[in-house]
């Protein structure tokens, strides 16, 4: 069973039509990437499938334990619960707070301990804190960034920032992952070692992803299948040997064979 189905998404704002008829398909612990120009309606399509937008049309099928819940109409925060985890094109983190506390936030939808605990300092409170800090610095350490927990997450350099918001979204223990540009603004080397990153998270934490990304030498490297968006619509999927000599996708989008 796919852990993710998309049946006819659509999206309008007013006269426009974002996303039009969109289907999609990912499977357990699969790799996809999500492909097409600027415009295309790839984050609109990312926001609806995290809860940011209502689907004008169609449904959406998420299947995280074998068993299919459809997501039209859930908020952000109910389908983070369900197993869903996000990045967003544009880093949003908690920039005046440390590392560490960025990544302690995701977390707390897992918190067992209520608020009259934290209140009187029960002995729940803390055993639940110091499970929280211990978790938070292991996954900071896949990351090479538990040496700056307590830094500013505001202070980081640019790439680790974007680890680092990889890492709070992991955070929340999903089962799909969707990264929305990962490598944007970052340099070759930068891209290479979040190539390699992204490998190791799919393999350590046995996720699904879906990527949104105009590097396509990151794409070809890491996607098992792809799908190319163009004004709103799947043009083609299919594997990424494929997608290269799509001549539709090759016309719309990558202007030559990569």
């Amino acid at each position: 069973m796919n852990i993710l189905t998309v049946k006819n998404l659509t999206k309008n704002f007013g006269g426009l039509c974002a996303n039009s008829n969109v289907n999609l398909e990912v499977r357990p612990q699969e790799l996809v990437g999500l492909i097409g120009p600027n415009g295309a309606g790839k984050t609109t399509l990312f926001n609806m499938l995290t809860g940011v937008y209502e689907p004008s049309e169609g449904e959406i099928l998420f299947a995280p334990n074998g068993k299919e819940i459809k997501l039209n109409g859930r908020k952000p925060y109910k389908v983070t619960k369900l197993g869903i985890a996000r990045t967003f094109q544009n880093i949003r983190l908690f920039t005046s707070l440390s590392v560490i506390d960025n990544v302690k936030i995701a977390m707390n939808k897992d918190v067992k301990s209520g608020v009259i605990s934290s209140i009187l300092r029960l002995p729940s409170h803390y055993k639940e804190e110091a499970r929280m800090e211990r978790e938070a610095m292991e996954l900071l350490a896949i990351f090479h960034l538990d040496e700056k927990a307590d830094e500013l997450a505001g202070n980081l350099p640019y790439g680790e920032q974007r680890r680092l918001e990889i890492a709070r979204a992991l955070a929340t223990k999903p089962k799909l992952l969707f990264l929305d540009e990962p490598a944007a603004g970052m340099n070759p080397q930068e891209t290479a070692e979040l190539t390699a990153l992204i490998k190791e998270i799919k393999q350590r934490f046995q996720v699904s992803i879906v990527l949104i990304e105009h590097d396509m030498s990151l794409v070809m490297k890491l996607c098992e299948r792809i799908y190319v968006l163009d004004y709103g619509k799947v043009i083609a999927s299919g594997l990424p040997e494929e997608i290269r000599t799509n001549k539709r996708v090759i016309e719309a989008y990558l202007g030559e064979e990569v």
